[in-house]
């Protein structure tokens, strides 16, 4: 009797392997080597697929890691590729997009920030910007962080007196704004300059962006001392104050290179396996910020392996400048800049200074690496201990990898949220942060337990919805912000649910909402209190106290953009001249909304159809 071949147990590991080289082409591409439940193990790149893919399975000895990888490999797929070059670009794209276990990966899908002079207005505008660069304008950057982009802002406002209102702020002021009286802007709203004027100060901050600083710097100064000669002394002090600014600029970036103007630069320092990688962005001749990353790999991959699979991922969706240095050579380097180029379209160099102004800054970053790889080492170790104590504390089996904290936030009740922050054995995880408007419309303005209800509801149940997801993320623990009641409601929304494997604790402030009097809650036990002095005590309160922040910012958000929101704006034919003509006549928005079709008609600029299109607007038929 003939078995079934459904008893035959599936190939994994070498055997599997081999069973793909007769078909796999002598071709550059890209392969994916998956475990059984489909999840990617690994994206990597060949010359030649079939020679690579052999190189798994010839029986030749590997490392503890590509040892283990092969051998839970259950199925491969591949994708040929035009080059070399091409097969690089689609692996960094997979490995970012993908993020399989034996890679070297990193999360950080957020753009950099960049400064945006608009160019589409009379009187172009100066304003942080991220994402796609869809507004016409000249765009500078990028910039390590929003508070780097913010201080140069800052400083540009003061140098060269360029508007940061939006269109509609601009278009309905009668009188100049507090940056016109503490010098931060030239007024153009309200005509203290005129086009031609505020055109020559955009020039000037276009140059002094593009790296020709020094030229403006000393033009002013010549103008200064022009305006001091003819005793127009209000004038010279003006340009004094601007020049101190831009002065400000260039003494607060540190290293300004002479050596090159464009450049982005790379230092890796590792230790006890772990790994830092130092990111500065030089644009224009300035230092416009720099940035760490912790990319995580395996114990066994090579430094070089590891900064090379970093940039061609941190490139993916950003342009790379013509220059990029390392603090060492990476194994593909050429390869990797061909590819860089393809997908720039000019010509990109990649380099290791050896001496000079260059080996200087790489060492700076290199020196930032250590630095700030030795601070990370040092907060992990306390974070662990942290951990252990709130595992024993709580009664967890062990250190809780996810911890999700619950606030509630508004105010008698209007724009009401929840909010949920998340953290784990690396601090906080601010992406991981979710905030719930409350959507129930048989809730009582103000009822905090069924906002809770709500909010725990929708978190949880989302979670079950998705199953054995690998991306579902589950918590150890979960804290909620009140005492027994909200516990109680807490336990109820779990009960509900079948949830079994999250331990949930109460935490509330005692007498007085005194910090340190908090009181703990676990269902079936009695409440207690910490050593005021406790470490982990501490990071409770830290963790309660940064939900409460993240909530109450939410809500204010919210409401901010509910009490901006003008009725007003929602009526099509009413652009800012005519909002600004209806408010000054009435008043306020709630004033129009009670005239009548020949009281609005009476305005301005506005015609009979239009008068009727607005109140027609706040009183609907039936």
């Amino acid at each position: 009797m003939s078995s079934d071949s459904t008893d035959t147990p599936p190939l994994k590991g070498v055997e599997r392997i081999q069973a793909y080289l007769k078909t796999l082409p002598d071709a550059p591409g890209v392969y994916r080597m998956l475990d059984a439940k489909g999840d990617v193990l690994y994206v990597g790149k060949a010359k030649s697929l079939k020679k690579r893919v052999s190189a798994y399975a010839g029986g030749r000895p590997h490392s503890d890691r590509l040892t283990r990888m092969i051998a839970d490999t259950a199925e491969m797929l591949f994708v040929t590729t035009a080059s070399e070059t091409e097969a690089l670009l689609l692996e960094s794209n997979l490995i970012k997009q993908l993020k399989p276990r034996y890679n070297v990966s990193y999360r950080d899908d957020k753009s950099f920030p960049n400064i945006l002079l608009r160019e589409d207005h009379p009187f172009p505008q100066l304003l942080k910007h991220r994402g796609a660069h869809s507004t016409k304008g000249t765009y500078f950057g990028p910039f390590a962080s929003a508070k780097a982009v913010a201080n140069t802002l800052n400083t540009l406002q003061r140098a060269f007196l360029l508007r940061s209102c939006s269109d509609s702020v601009f278009e309905s002021r009668t009188r100049p704004c507090l940056l016109f009286q503490i010098k931060r802007c030239s007024a153009p709203c309200v005509q203290r300059i005129d086009q031609a004027g505020y055109a020559e100060l955009v020039g000037e901050a276009e140059q002094f962006l593009s790296g020709k600083s020094r030229a403006v710097q000393d033009r002013l100064v010549a103008d200064m001392n022009t305006a001091a000669e003819e005793t127009r002394f209000e004038d010279a002090a003006r340009l004094r104050d601007r020049i101190r600014a831009m002065s400000h600029v260039q003494l607060n970036q540190g290293i300004n290179p002479s050596s090159f103007s464009d450049a982005d630069v790379f230092a890796l320092h590792g230790e006890g396996g772990e790994t830092c990688i130092q990111v500065f962005f030089f644009r224009a001749g300035q230092n416009w910020g720099n940035k760490p990353y912790f990319p995580k790999q395996g114990l066994d991959i090579a430094s070089g392996e590891v900064l090379e699979q970093f940039i061609g991922q941190f490139y993916d969706e950003r342009p790379a400048p013509k220059l990029i240095l390392l603090s060492e050579a990476i194994p593909q380097g050429e390869l990797l800049a061909e590819a860089l180029e393809l997908r720039a379209g000019r010509k990109i160099e990649i380099a290791v200074p050896q001496r000079g102004e260059k080996r200087d800054i790489v060492e700076m970053a290199l020196t930032n690496a250590r630095e700030q790889l030795g601070r990370r080492m040092a907060e992990n170790a306390a974070q662990r201990e942290l951990l252990d104590g709130v595992a024993e504390l709580f009664g967890l089996e062990q250190p809780p990898r996810r911890i999700e904290v619950y606030d509630n936030s508004h105010i008698m009740g209007t724009n009401a949220l929840g909010g949920m922050i998340v953290a784990g054995p690396d601090g906080f995880e601010k992406g991981e942060y979710r905030k719930f408007n409350i959507k129930s419309t048989e809730l009582t303005p103000g009822d905090d337990y069924a906002m809770m209800r709500e909010v725990l509801t929708r978190r949880f149940a989302r979670l079950i919805k998705e199953g054995d997801d690998p991306k579902t993320k589950w918590p150890d623990l979960a804290l909620i912000d009140g005492g027994p009641g909200q516990l109680a409601v807490a336990c109820q929304v779990f009960a509900d649910l079948g949830v079994e494997d999250v331990q949930l604790v109460g935490i509330s402030k005692g007498p007085d909402r005194d910090a340190g009097r908090e009181h703990f809650y676990l269902p079936g036990k009695d409440p207690f209190r910490l050593d005021p002095k406790s470490p982990v005590l501490y990071y409770l309160q830290r963790l309660r106290d940064e939900a409460h922040r993240f909530a109450i910012g939410s809500h204010r958000k919210k409401r901010s953009k509910a009490i901006g929101a003008n009725p007003l704006d929602e009526i099509g034919g009413i652009g800012a001249a005519r909002k600004r003509a209806l408010l000054q006549h009435f008043g306020s928005a709630r004033a129009v909304a009670a005239a009548g079709v020949t009281d609005i008609a009476a305005v301005e600029g506005v015609s009979g159809a239009l008068a009727r299109k607005i109140y027609d607007f706040f009183h609907p038929a039936g």
